[in-house]
């Protein structure tokens, strides 16, 4: 078996689906087993790590809420800083925010302002990529602070919802890397 083969088998055994889960019809895919997994979640953090070495991120982002856990142990690992980048209302201080459009409605993230400058290469670090609309509003509002995306990482790309072509656009040549494509 290869590494890859290995990572993904450990990884793919360690999320749980859940049937109807937040409503009826959804396959939710609960990332808390990999979580509690000390193997698993060390295999996340090293395989993220080496795509922030490999781009050359200087910092982490991580969006609300579960890339709060994998993005900032993967800062850590590679030695950069680790930026949350929360709900519209949630950080104190000056932001810099970019709503963006849901299925059913819109949203707004925030940032701190002073946490992104020129010269900045980021990697937004994420669970699963779906249709795209907050790792796409993240990418905006990294442009707008000034500073460069080096890439998006995510656990898990829910391929069916086609949020990787929207995400190539506003990359522009940036890689998305995605480590289990569902």
């Amino acid at each position: 078996m290869t590494e890859t083969t290995d990572i993904t088998t450990l990884l793919l055994s360690r999320i749980r689906d859940v049937a109807d889960y937040p409503e009826p019809g959804v396959m939710f895919k609960d990332i808390t087993p990999l979580l509690a997994d000390p193997a698993a979640f060390t295999a996340l953090t090293d395989a993220f790590a080496e795509i922030a070495e490999r781009t050359g991120a200087t910092k982490v982002v991580g969006l609300e809420a579960r890339g709060f856990i994998l993005g900032a142990p993967v800062a850590v690992r590679a030695g950069l800083g680790f930026i949350p980048v929360r709900k519209a209302g949630k950080l104190p201080g000056a932001t810099l925010g970019q709503a963006y459009d849901l299925e059913y409605g819109s949203a707004e993230i925030e940032v701190h302002a002073e946490d992104l400058a020129a010269g900045d290469r980021v990697l937004i670090v994420d669970d699963v990529l779906a249709t795209g609309g907050t790792a796409e509003a993240s990418i905006q509002l990294i442009h707008r602070a000034g500073a460069q995306v080096a890439g998006v990482a995510v656990l898990m790309e829910l391929g069916f919802l086609a949020g990787r072509p929207r995400l190539e656009a506003a990359l522009g040549g940036a890689p998305l890397e995605s480590l289990l494509t569902i």
